[in-house]
């Protein structure tokens, strides 16, 4: 049988108490496709881990498809960064990424191997219709109005860029990797923004989410941290891309890095 190679890369930084049971579930959710001729592989970035987040992940080593990579620099878009530089030295046709606290599933997951078909990348959708979508209020009105900030600015006709499970062909990460500089809150749309930009097609699909406690966002400091994001990819692609130079130039003891 010819294997459709996928790598799924979960970044992880104190899951600990989270990632044991997100493992189960996509390990087990795994071994089941491949009955049908998708062979996955899950890869476990740990960065910046103080907990036992890699005693945990270790409990599952013997399954042949987790890898895991541990790094002590932090930072979700570096974990998903490395963990596709990782996924890019086999043979994968598809290369994506999940988040560790399990707000999506692993069938919503699998709803984008099934669904990229002729596009060269399937995004998971909060915002699309057939969507289901359970979360708090402060949390919907912060994903909308960012999302709402993403259209006017970027021009990402996305309704949705934050959710963590996106999928993408080879080919389409291959030419946007070493080109991505925003590793932090504004790493989604980076990646989304570059990809576009080189001509790839991109589709929502609507996904089944769920708001998992124990998230270490900060709904008051992120959105600032965000909007700094997308301020700096503008002008990174605008006339003014001097001003985020220049500002790159000064000394680290008199600037703050959100992004």
């Amino acid at each position: 049988m010819k294997f459709m190679k996928v790598a799924v890369v979960m970044p992880a930084r104190n899951e600990e108490k989270r990632i044991p049971r997100t493992l189960e579930a996509f390990l087990s959710y795994f071994k089941k496709i491949k009955k049908q001729g998708i062979d996955c592989e899950l890869i476990v970035v740990l960065n910046a881990c103080t907990d036992n987040t890699l005693g945990a992940v270790k409990k599952f080593s013997k399954n042949k498809q987790l890898r895991i990579l541990n790094f002590k620099q932090g930072g979700k878009g570096f974990a998903i960064l490395e963990g596709f530089k990782d996924a890019l030295k086999r043979e994968n046709a598809f290369i994506g990424f999940v988040d560790a606290d399990l707000a999506t599933s692993p069938e919503a997951y699998y709803d984008l191997i099934k669904g990229i078909k002729e596009y060269d990348g399937a995004i998971a959708s909060r915002g699309v219709e057939g969507a289901v979508v359970k979360t708090n209020l402060t949390r919907g009105i912060t994903h909308k109005g960012f999302n709402f900030l993403v259209r006017s600015i970027l021009f990402l006709n996305f309704k949705d860029t934050q959710c963590g499970a996106k999928l993408f062909k080879r080919k389409a990460v291959e030419q946007v990797i070493d080109e991505i500089g925003l590793t932090q809150w504004a790493f989604d749309i980076d990646l989304l923004y570059r990809i576009k930009k080189k001509g790839f097609k991109i589709k929502e699909i609507p996904t089944t989410w769920n708001n998992i406690e124990g998230s270490k966002i900060n709904l008051i400091k992120t959105p600032f941290k965000m909007f700094s994001g997308i301020m700096r990819l503008r002008l990174k692609n605008s006339p003014f891309k001097f001003v985020v130079r220049a500002y790159d130039l000064l000394p680290e003891k008199i600037k703050m890095r959100h992004y």
